[in-house]
């Protein structure tokens, strides 16, 4: 397996000489050409997933701390409760946007690594090695889809806390005063249960994608 830094390096350098072509294909033929394939790519960019859930889930634990602080203000500057509160929100809905953006970067690469493996189960002579080769690749995928499921219902748990937290944000803005607080007291528990569920799918995912990439080693 390449070194991951170095994968990541090459890559960067690659990318960013072909972008205003917009061309995937033309990345991952680049890429081939000097040594990293796409099942490397593809581990790579799961691992970059799973850093990406991991900072997602410290963030969203963030919000919720500052949460539950706002719940508890015992007076103060309410303008300065709203600013924090606000730039958690902000910092959250960039940790979600990244994960998106990093399974959706997964789905390219895999999607391009299955066409092209079973585009070539026809070039074998040999039936035996054919079969053997479809058999894996019918294995890999479904371990594929097991994890992508994982990661796509920890994604989708992410926009109903980012909304919740967007209203709180919202009323906070417009009412700066000690009813608000009072009136955001009730939300509280709902929020921090949401956010619990999210961070436990977050877990497993990472988990799922872990098992995933352990399996690709093996092969």
């Amino acid at each position: 397996m390449i070194k991951t830094s170095a994968l990541r390096q090459l890559s960067f350098l690659l990318l960013a000489g072909i972008m205003l072509s917009g061309c995937q294909s033309t990345y991952y033929k680049a890429m081939e050409q000097v040594g990293f394939h796409k099942r490397d790519i593809m581990v790579d960019r799961i691992e970059d997933t799973q850093k990406s859930q991991q900072e997602a889930q410290e963030q969203f634990q963030s919000a919720l701390d500052q949460f539950r602080s706002v719940v508890a203000f015992d007076g103060g500057d309410l303008e300065s409760v709203y600013n924090r509160l606000n730039d958690e929100y902000e910092s959250s809905y960039s940790a979600a946007e990244k994960v998106r953006e990093r399974i959706n970067s997964v789905r390219d690469v895999s999607d391009a690594l299955f066409d092209e493996w079973e585009d070539e189960l026809s070039l074998y002579s040999s039936a035996s090695l054919r079969a053997e080769s479809s058999r894996k690749l019918k294995d890999t995928r479904r371990r594929y889809d097991q994890m992508m499921a994982s990661m796509v219902k920890a994604e989708k748990r992410m926009q109903p806390v980012l909304d919740a937290l967007h209203d709180q944000v919202l009323y906070l803005k417009h009412n700066l005063n000690a009813r608000a607080i009072a009136a955001l007291k009730g939300e509280f528990s709902s929020i921090k249960s949401d956010i619990d569920k999210l961070l436990q799918e977050m877990q497993t995912s990472i988990r799922e994608s872990q098992a995933f990439i352990n399996t690709l080693k093996k092969q």
